[in-house]
């Protein structure tokens, strides 16, 4: 049996990369999983994934930064499997620009994903929570609910060129904290996961003078990192590399195991002991 048999567990953006990893690493211990991505292709890919190692998951594709998200994605979670009882915040991408070039557009989308999603998605949660605790505790149930909200080093240290996406990440922990102090009363976790660089699509090595482009939502935004500055980045990091989206699942895992039951309100850092 899995520790987390029986369990329900929202993961946005997790179409790919990280979100993907924890998606599959959340199912392969027992949760029915769903997956949340823009397109339709990547969330097939994932619950295709995670049905082959007998797992079960539905998908929930669309913006998360669209007003109404919230209450459709918790909605899902109800309508096909009968509740919810973890939440991993994890959509997200980066628009990188200097304070002086950077536009409105490219602050209000970052924020708008990174710190207005989950706020909307975790208060449409507590929508659901309070009666789901109420009828639980009438039966003498008590179960741990986990949210694992993902920040980033540049909440936590900043970075320079991003100012919007180092803001988000910032309020992210912020809004971490104070859930944690305000839902401990129904038995909710709620934590934080800081990870500085992780390989996915979003940190692509890029040659000098080159270019990655990805499309969010009409928007043609530059991904990708130069190799010179990554071979630097390595330099810094006591274990040599950045760490595999399967290393950062691992450490989101942690956070909605019971091994975790009374551990809330805390960020963990994941940079390989930079």
């Amino acid at each position: 049996m899995g520790q987390l048999d029986g369990r329900v567990a929202i993961v946005t953006g997790s179409g790919r990369g990280i979100g993907q990893a924890i998606a599959l690493r959340l199912a392969r211990d027992g949760a029915k999983v769903v997956v949340n991505d823009l397109d339709e292709a990547p969330a097939r890919e994932t619950i295709a994934l995670i049905q082959a190692q007998g797992g079960q998951a539905v998908a929930c594709n669309g913006d998360v930064a669209a007003p109404d998200f919230g209450t459709r994605i918790l909605g899902t979670a109800v309508e096909a499997f009968g509740g919810c009882h973890v939440i991993v915040n994890n959509a997200g991408y980066t628009w990188d620009s200097v304070i002086q070039k950077m536009t409105d557009e490219q602050w209000y989308a970052i924020i708008d994903v990174h710190l207005t999603a989950p706020f909307r998605i975790l208060r449409a949660f507590a929508d659901y929570l309070r009666p789901a605790v109420e009828a639980e505790h009438r039966e003498g149930l008590r179960i741990v609910r986990k949210i694992v909200n993902v920040s980033s080093t540049s909440g936590v240290n900043g970075n320079a060129g991003q100012v919007n996406y180092s803001a988000g990440k910032a309020g992210i922990m912020g809004m971490t904290r104070t859930l944690a102090k305000e839902w401990g009363r129904y038995d909710v976790t709620v934590n934080a996961v800081a990870f500085g660089y992780i390989q996915t699509r979003l940190t692509t090595p890029l040659r000098e003078g080159e270019g990655g482009t990805i499309d969010v939502m009409g928007r043609t935004v530059k991904v990708g990192v130069q190799a010179g500055r990554l071979a630097a980045m390595n330099q810094m990091i006591p274990l040599g590399r950045g760490g595999l989206p399967e290393e950062a699942a691992g450490s989101v895992y942690l956070f909605c195991s019971p091994d975790s039951d009374y551990v809330s309100g805390q960020t963990l850092v994941v940079n390989g002991g930079a």
